[in-house]
This record gives structure tokens, C-alpha cells and sequence, in this order.
């Protein structure tokens, strides 16, 4: 089981797991009592309820880069081409577009000022 912790503007989010059947996202307690609490998307609302999907959730899925890019990637990194999660991992904690970072719990990697 994989898990990463989600971050928008340098701030926790939520977590993200994989699990055995799919996919978990849930938002961070201390995230969610901030009166200025943003939903990442609009399917998956600021609530203390478990998001549970048997794919990558389209929000996150958005991040990642499609056709020859994403091949190029994946050669590169060594990933498979269908590890949607891996390669969410690989690149999501520094290239993604807009303030979203995905960060794999196993790694310890700090923001650049």
C-alpha cells in the first residue's frame, strides 16, 4: 500500500492511499477546521468522509501528463506506463501545474523557498 501526502500552497491537505482495490483520499482534520478551507475539486468536497474510488480520482489524474510525454516519462523514470500512482509519485511532488503537491509518505522532501 502506497501513501502520499497532498498539499496545496505548501499546506496538508489530505492524504492519498492505495489500497488493495482502489484508491482513498481524505482530507487532513487540521485542514479542514481552517475557515478558509478550499476543495481540491468539486467531487471531492472539504468533509471528514473517506473518498473512495476503484481508479485514480479524475482530479488527481489531471496532474499527470498524457501521450508521448507521459511514455517519456515513464522510460525515463523506469515506471510503468499503467502505474498511474507511481508516476503521480515520481513527478507530482515538483512538476505538476497550479499549487497541488503530491508527496509519497516515504520520502522526506522539503519545499524550496
Amino acid at each position: 500500500m502506497r501513501k502520499a501526502t497532498v498539499y496545496l500552497n505548501q499546506e496538508a491537505v489530505g492524504e492519498l492511499t492505495e489500497s488493495s482495490d482502489g484508491f482513498i483520499f481524505r482530507y487532513d482534520d487540521n485542514y479542514i477546521a481552517r475557515p478558509n478551507a478550499r476543495a481540491l475539486s468539486l467531487t471531492m468536497p472539504i468533509s471528514q468522509q473517506k473518498f473512495k474510488s476503484s481508479y485514480l480520482f479524475p482530479f488527481f489524474y489531471g496532474l499527470l501528463s498524457e501521450g508521448y510525454n507521459r511514455a517519456v516519462q515513464c522510460r525515463l523514470l523506469k515506471i510503468d506506463e499503467n502505474d498511474d500512482f507511481g508516476l503521480l509519485l515520481a513527478i507530482a511532488h515538483t512538476d505538476t501545474v497550479g499549487a497541488v503537491r503530491v508527496i509519497e509518505q516515504t520520502k522526506n522532501l522539503t519545499f524550496e523557498a
